[in-house]
């Protein structure tokens, strides 16, 4: 073992996780872009670990943070597909482990700012609430906005089951997404001023919903920034350790980076966006050096899926490739719906420089932040992770131990199996790509076929071997059975794969 790995478990380092928000694989100067400077993110990539194979667990947004915080798939929760509402309840128990909760139950010190999207119970204006969980739960309402009109809310009320019931200390950002309503920041428990006025729609897929007086979007991770940078100083001298996570706003929809950004980069505001995000991570590892305390300080960075391509208006997807050499789009099975940057500094611990090709799951980042704090999760926490760390012995990729599940936005599963890819589905999984037109066939009892891709030859995804390789597709049938047990995923595991 490289002896700059042996203490890592021993010591508490502070910790910080940068989420950003449908940034693709191939939106970083590191990971081939030259349409977008990103030359922070770029030197952490240096300085640091940069990982080509690493996956979100779903190609939409609330699945694959719900991975993040509990270091477990998101159809094992209420949501089995799509993305939550911002009105909608929280998807994670109250007693369900986080990585925060594990964190702040060994001291350390915890703050989140920016997106949540994970689900707030509000409080309505008869004085109840909706839920996700026991008898009164109406989990099956997740993804319809129409179904939390703004009018019924009581902003004056605190809710319950956010960042601040979950584990985080500290707690400013934002409900949901910057087009979803409430356009209102969002502190500790309650938000910040009340929503009394209809929120500007500007363009088209924005929800209606109200605002706060003087709200503006393009000023949203700025506001994030400022909050997490003077927090970190507000710890600078507690003897304890911190975890900060910070979660951008961009570069998703509506693409509205300051002004200062804009014509940043080639790639229109999406790009200018992109650039938004390396200047907060820029901010950060500012502030980590002005404490004294950026060697001490593990740093990872990462999106949550992959980018959209179908907003021309937002910026240029001809000549830049936002998901870079990969197959599809945000949503889709394709790895271009979920392969992420994911990039992991500690100078104190890692040598810098490695590029490494180990299949990651973001569910591994709940073990692998406590593994770097020297904790492991609690028993039956986080089931389907795994620590990074522990792998990072080796100059070669070592296996993960247990298989990877990719998720589309439609809910369809596909499976990891070595350099195989199995997709249980003939296209993009209801995805982003599907658009208006016929999207293939699902996995079922009509239509027991899917595709087989050998990524070592064919990473695109072109050459379907589904018929050329049943054996693989009856071991994917089997292992993902195997681990969706008792999950009510709708996954049929009494259909046996057969040929096309």
């Amino acid at each position: 073992m490289d002896e700059r790995t042996e203490p890592r478990r021993n010591a508490r380092p502070n910790i910080v996780l940068i989420l950003a928000d449908d940034m693709g694989w191939g939106d970083l100067g590191c990971y081939g872009a030259s349409a977008i400077p990103t030359p922070r993110m770029d030197a952490m990539a240096r300085d640091g670990v940069r990982f080509t194979d690493a996956h979100s667990s779903s190609a939409v947004c609330s699945p694959s943070r719900y991975s993040i915080m509990t270091g477990r798939y998101a159809w094992r929760s209420p949501l089995k597909q799509h993305v939550l509402h911002s009105h909608a309840p929280a998807i994670i128990e109250s007693n369900r482990p986080t990585v925060a909760s594990e964190l702040s139950a060994s001291g350390y010190a915890t703050g989140m700012f920016g997106k949540w999207h994970l689900g707030l119970d509000w409080t309505r204006k008869d004085g109840t609430r909706l839920t996700a969980f026991g008898d009164d739960a109406q989990d099956d309402l997740l993804h319809r906005p129409e179904q939390y009109p703004a009018d019924d809310i009581d902003y004056s009320q605190p809710f319950e089951g956010g960042p601040c019931d979950l584990g985080f200390d500290r707690f400013f950002g934002i409900a949901g997404s910057l087009d979803m309503p409430p356009s209102a920041f969002v502190s500790q428990d309650r938000t910040v001023g009340l929503p009394t006025l209809p929120r500007d729609i500007y363009i088209q897929g924005q929800d209606p919903g109200l605002k706060v007086d003087g709200w503006r979007d393009d000023e949203a991770d700025l506001r994030f920034t400022s909050e997490a940078v003077e927090w970190m100083k507000e710890r600078a001298n507690d003897e304890e350790p911190f975890f900060l996570f910070l979660s951008t706003a961009a570069p998703h929809r509506p693409c509205v980076p300051p002004e200062q950004f804009h014509g940043m980069s080639q790639a229109g505001l999406r790009g200018d966006s992109v650039c938004l995000v390396d200047w907060m991570v820029g901010q950060i590892d500012d502030t980590l050096a002005d404490l004294g305390i950026a060697d001490d300080t593990i740093v990872l960075i990462t999106s949550d899926n992959g980018a959209p391509m179908v907003y021309p208006a937002d910026g240029d997807t001809e000549h830049h490739h936002p998901n870079g050499p990969y197959r599809g789009q945000k949503g889709d099975i394709w790895d271009g719906g979920h392969r992420e940057p994911l990039i992991l500094r500690w100078p104190a611990a890692l040598e810098a420089g490695q590029v490494r090709d180990d299949l990651i799951c973001l569910s591994d980042i709940f073990p692998t932040i406590l593994a770097a704090a020297g904790l492991s999760p609690t028993e039956g926490a986080a089931e389907d992770a795994v620590d990074i760390l522990a792998r990072l012995d080796s100059p070669l990729p070592r296996p993960r131990g247990l298989p990877v599940v990719h998720h589309s936005m439609g809910g369809v599963f596909g499976l990891r199996l070595e350099q195989y890819k199995v997709n249980f589905c003939t296209e993009s999984g209801r995805g982003f790509s599907a658009g208006a037109r016929e999207d293939g066939t699902i996995y079922s009892a009509d239509a027991p076929f899917g595709r087989i891709y050998d990524l070592e030859s064919d990473p695109g995804e072109t050459t379907d071997l589904w018929a050329l390789r049943p054996d693989i597709a009856a071991q994917a049938h089997q292992v993902l059975c195997e681990i969706t047990d008792r999950a009510e995923t709708g996954f049929p595991c009494d259909v046996a794969p057969t040929p096309q």
